[in-house]
């Protein structure tokens, strides 16, 4: 059985604090960051805003319905990432054994650690009087015996709490929360634990390990066991190569304009494109979707040769876009590379790939000394203000997840 000690560090509310943070007049207030000044998503919002509904993913006209004085604010990406990467750096002076989760939080195993601290709580009260004093922002530490548990205990006591799940006091948070609380469980997963009588996570213990297993994999597995208060799964340490990397954005409502969506579909694929040079992948599947009005369609293209080209990528999404009557109305778009593969340093044997990697190495040059998408196609000349960066959910201070 694990004798070890995981802390979970989960920056509280974290774009809308750096917001109130770096503009006073904004604290006390509700604030929703959206991606750009004319967002139409929520993608994050202050406490204040959440005590009147604002929720994560809730259209900004429908959060000023119940909150008539939301503040919008549009993200700043880079100011984020900068933080983030600092806040990281502050939590590996603690240990060395630290899992980058995403962009606001981090899983740290302390266990080793015991012989240089007094005990766990002086660890716990470093690591967030380290944060505050050199980034003025709180968070909320979850403390636990497994990794799952310690991220489950820093969902309570928000903002600037701090909880402990022990051996002893387990059932206590476990039984009575609902399955759909714990970290992975989607909504497809809760309808199949549903069905099966699993509604609290106490309820688990009704059906044998094997349910979940023959029907999701190590993912049902895992989940069998965190409600169980028996995963002892332990730190990622090392980077994972990344099953999928994509882009994708809400469009207005039912729009129809074929030009528009083009662009963003270009938009799009540029984002996609960088991404993969920048960590050094490619791939030869893609996945183009599309959202309409009766729901998510996609297309599962396959190249013959593996590429991150912007202008192929950007070619199946018109491709495919081209299979629709110009009168239905599209609400979301995304492109996706699957399985991408670390490119090949061998070139092809007429040397066009050596000559396209050139002219976009020459583009990438140019765009980090001048700034991003100084140089990008004509089409987006004007767009530059309409499609805003966003920080991916799997960002990384290092390595192909720190794209932004």
């Amino acid at each position: 059985m694990s004798k070890k000690i995981f802390i979970h560090v989960d920056m509280n509310a974290f774009f809308a604090s750096i917001e109130q943070r770096d503009f006073p007049e904004l604290r006390g207030m509700p604030v929703a960051v959206t991606n750009g000044n004319h967002g139409s998503c929520i993608i994050t919002s202050s406490y204040e805003a959440r005590a009147f509904g604002i929720k994560t993913g809730m259209r900004l006209r429908d959060g000023k319905k119940i909150c008539p004085h939301l503040i919008q604010r549009p993200s700043r990406p880079h100011i984020y990432a900068n933080i983030s990467a600092n806040i990281m750096d502050i939590l590996k002076t603690i240990t060395p054994d630290i899992q980058i989760y995403s962009v606001d939080e981090a899983f740290l195993e302390v266990t080793n650690c015991m012989r240089i601290y007094k005990d766990i709580n002086t660890i716990v009260y470093k690591i967030k009087d380290l944060i505050y004093s050199s980034e003025n922002l709180k968070c909320s530490i979850g403390v636990s015996y497994s990794k799952s548990l310690a991220k489950f205990a820093s969902k309570f006591n928000k903002p600037d709490g701090i909880t402990f799940i022990t051996r002893k006091n387990y059932h206590q948070y476990l039984d009575n929360a609902p399955v759909n609380k714990l970290c992975g469980v989607s909504k497809g997963i809760t309808r199949f634990l549903n069905i099966h009588g699993v509604y609290k996570c106490s309820d688990m213990k009704k059906i044998p390990i094997s349910i979940l297993s023959n029907r999701f994999g190590n993912i049902g597995r895992k989940i069998w066991l965190m409600a169980n208060g028996s995963d002892f799964e332990g730190l990622t340490l090392d980077p994972v190569h990344p099953k999928s990397l994509g882009h994708g954005k809400v469009l207005m409502p039912n729009t129809k304009d074929r030009y528009l969506i083009k662009k963003t579909f270009l938009r799009m694929s540029v984002k996609l494109s960088r991404r993969l040079r920048n960590s050094g992948y490619e791939s030869n599947k893609f996945l183009v979707n599309i959202k309409i009005k009766a729901g998510w369609v996609q297309k599962k293209i396959k190249l013959e040769h593996p590429t991150c080209d912007q202008f192929v990528i950007y070619s199946l999404c018109e491709l495919y876009l081209g299979m629709f009557d110009k009168n239905v109305g599209i609400y979301q778009v995304q492109v996706t590379a699957i399985n991408p593969i670390k490119k090949d340093i061998q070139t092809d044997l007429f040397g066009s790939q050596t000559e396209q990697d050139n002219y976009m190495s020459v583009v990438d040059s140019i765009n980090q000394r001048f700034g991003q998408d100084i140089v990008r196609p004509a089409r987006l000349k004007s767009d530059i203000s309409d499609s805003p960066d966003v920080i991916a959910p799997a960002w990384r201070p290092k390595g192909y997840r720190k794209s932004v």
